[in-house]
């Protein structure tokens, strides 16, 4: 077998700078509403189920949105399908500004919830594009990080906006970056071998992996594949999780720590960072260990393995007797999730063609978001009743390692799809 040389070029790099931008404007649009949260509640009297429906019906849109969209990536590219993407979601960002009850706001939370459920379907298609399967995960653990940036962006820069020029403009001036960034993506993506300037080199390592001649695939097909259930019960355990850190973290540290709207910068820039460090470190630790010759059922599960310790702690976080340690302890949860993420979102391309895995992410995306509404519902019924967020945080730190636990079980080879293949 030939070995291809790494290349010098760097054009791949350049195309996860704007997934990992993509990422980190995604995240600023859908966590404007939670920062402004306590402020909200306190204004229009919005109750804690009101919150909760509205995060219900976000996933609920988000994940039926994720399947259509990762079925409509694998027709029309990553390009097209990003670009349609970001398109709905500002649309919806920017429509946050003309209600002002829990019930209104969902007219603009749905539109936006479709256009960011195709955010992660077009950066895996993108990823699976112009990277080999031996620096796939880490690139994917790079623009995962994005998550994380923009969640500790929107604590410094929406407080500020909505203190200054009012709530309402924190919607319009964070919805206008997205336009910026759209229109540098149009202008620079394409395909490897559309994108002028490529190098032979960099067109050869990034095609070093043998393809399959594409072909039309049918859902009850994907339905057979135990490779399509290993990764939608991952997302199901774990996205929930993440979930409930975006929606509810503001909100516990206001309510356990009376941290106020302009004082939620430092707590949650540190939970994030963190989230940052376990991101790049989960998706670069897999790599590595293939890079040394580990095969990729064992470098993956032990990359999963680490990143789930990561998150047993968090069970003790509504116990902690000073909000830094609360927030330690959160943030270690929050590295274990972007680690394990960065392998889980692996998968797909890991284990399917190209051509099918926009199809079997957007399976997964509607798990997980299936699994985050039952986690809002559960939180909501939780923080009205028990009023405290340690039940929360239990399950938070029991669902990574029973996710690779039931995902070692489903694929224990972790064996690449073949088209003849029925389930056994």
């Amino acid at each position: 077998m030939t070995t291809i040389p790494k290349p010098s070029g760097k054009v791949r790099w350049i195309v996860c700078g704007l997934l990992f931008a993509a990422v980190v404007l995604s995240y600023i649009d859908r966590l404007v509403l939670p920062t402004l949260k306590p402020d909200l509640q306190a204004r229009y009297g919005w109750s804690e189920s009101g919150y909760a429906d509205l995060a219900i019906w976000f996933q609920a849109g988000y994940g039926i949105a994720y399947v259509a969209f990762g079925r409509l990536i694998d027709r029309i590219g990553a390009r097209a399908g990003y670009a349609l993407a970001v398109g709905l979601w500002t649309v919806g960002h920017v429509m946050h500004i003309f209600f002002t009850s829990t019930a209104g706001m969902l007219f603009a939370r749905i539109p936006l919830a479709i256009g960011e459920a195709g955010t992660f379907p077009a950066a895996i298609a993108a990823t699976n594009e112009w990277f080999p399967k031996k620096e796939r995960a880490f690139a994917i653990g790079i623009f995962n990080a994005g998550s994380n940036v923009g969640a500790i962006l929107t604590p410094l820069i929406v407080p500020v906006i909505a203190v200054t020029l009012g709530w309402r403009w924190a919607f319009i001036l964070t919805g206008l970056l997205t336009v910026f960034w759209l229109a540098a993506w149009l202008t620079f993506y394409r395909r490897p071998r559309e994108k002028k300037g490529l190098s032979a080199e960099e067109l050869a390592w990034i095609e070093a992996d043998p393809q399959e001649p594409a072909r039309p695939v049918k859902w009850r097909t994907l339905f057979r594949y135990r490779q399509t259930w290993a990764y939608m019960t991952s997302r199901f355990l774990i996205d929930p999780v993440w979930w409930t850190f975006l929606f509810w973290l503001p909100d516990f540290f206001n309510k356990q720590y009376g941290v106020k709207m302009l004082d939620f910068g430092p707590p949650l820039i540190a939970v994030y960072l963190l989230a940052d460090v376990g991101s790049v470190a989960g998706g670069w630790l897999s790599s590595r260990l293939m890079g040394r010759g580990m095969n990729i059922n064992r470098a993956r599960k032990t990359a999963m393995f680490c990143a789930g310790l990561c998150a047993l702690p968090i069970a003790f976080a509504a116990q902690a007797p000073s909000m830094w340690i609360a927030v330690g302890l959160i943030g270690l949860a929050c590295a274990g999730h972007q680690g394990f993420s960065a392998n889980v979102y692996a998968l797909p391309g890991d284990l399917f063609p190209r051509w099918m895995a926009g199809s079997v992410v957007g399976l997964g995306g509607l798990a997980g978001a299936i699994g985050g509404m039952l986690m809002a519902k559960f939180a909501g019924i939780i923080l009205e009743t028990v009023g405290s967020f340690q039940p929360i945080f239990i399950v938070a730190s029991c669902a990574y390692l029973l996710a690779l636990l039931v995902l070692h079980l489903i694929v224990p080879r972790y064996a690449p799809v073949t088209l003849s293949q029925e389930a056994a």
